[in-house]
């Protein structure tokens, strides 16, 4: 049964991370999984939907020509495809794609809407073998406004940097929406997974949900770790794709921007800025 959609105008915004198997090289298969999912979300009234990285092509490339092959502009009718399903709702999508740059490849993550494109980002922090067919980029990652609170997006490894996060904060996002294809490793029976810890840990360091949208099944011999979760403001697990392959959870984003700690404790405001840039003493 459809979950009721939250009061517009309450403040209250339905997160829902997606967490998909793209096949890889099969950009068509690869598009229409995208568009399925987001007419499912649309179906359970989500207003931010988040797919996972690189959604469209899949991951574990042959060679850069294959990757090149999968590879499209924020232009393409399939962005057009999805602005089209969004039509009449408020809703916000953020997902992964291998973006043709011309002479280079890009690992990015489009944020749309129902008018279209708002904002596409290229991956600044490449992972293992991805410095073999993308270039990294050279922006900063924005944070988007949008009906529901202010969107930033980073994508999987850039969310290993502290900087990052921490720098989406002081510009004022909300939440951080991060498509990511986290590989699977080995990590203690009695602990989450690392990357999932590093999530948490950047929340509550920052004070602001976190929307990770993993991916799953297998890839040329290659697992996921499934990780696919949102995290509120304070660090905690709210919803994870543990039982079926998506996370759903109702959040009031506006609540991230109180960052105080206590009634003599802010998180953004006790930041020793002026120290951050000495030099350490030797001893």
């Amino acid at each position: 049964m459809t979950a009721p959609a939250p009061d517009q105008d309450s403040g209250v915004a339905r997160v829902v991370c997606e967490q998909l198997a793209p096949r890889v090289g099969e950009l068509a298969h690869n598009k229409e999984l995208a568009l399925d999912a987001v007419r499912r979300a649309r179906s359970e009234r989500a207003d931010i939907v988040v797919l996972p990285e690189l959604a469209t092509s899949g991951y574990v490339f042959a060679d850069r020509d294959e990757a090149r092959r999968t590879a499209i502009t924020p232009d393409d009718v399939f962005f057009t495809d999805v602005a089209r399903l969004l039509a009449g709702t408020r809703t916000v999508v953020v997902l992964g794609f291998c973006e043709d740059g011309g002479h280079t490849l890009y690992n990015s993550a489009a944020v749309l809407d129902a008018d279209g494109v708002r904002a596409v980002y290229r991956k600044t922090h490449l992972w293992d073998r991805e410095t073999l067919f993308f270039t990294p980029g050279e922006q900063m990652a924005p944070v988007v406004a949008t009906p529901h609170g202010r969107i930033g997006v980073l994508i999987c490894y850039d969310l290993e940097f502290p900087e990052m996060p921490r720098r989406l904060a002081t510009a004022g996002a909300d939440l951080i929406a991060v498509p990511t294809n986290w590989p699977l490793e080995e990590h203690p029976a009695c602990e989450r997974p690392a990357e999932i810890v590093q999530a948490q840990a950047a929340a509550r360091a920052n004070g602001v949900y976190i929307a990770c949208a993993d991916r799953s099944g297998t890839e040329r011999g290659q697992a996921w770790t499934q990780g696919t979760a949102v995290i509120n403001q304070y660090g905690w697990l709210t919803a994870t794709a543990a039982t079926r392959h998506r996370a759903v959870t109702d959040v009031f984003l506006h609540l991230s921007r109180d960052k105080s700690l206590s009634p003599y404790n802010d998180l953004l405001r006790d930041r020793r800025t002026d120290l951050y840039a000495q030099e350490s003493p030797q001893l």
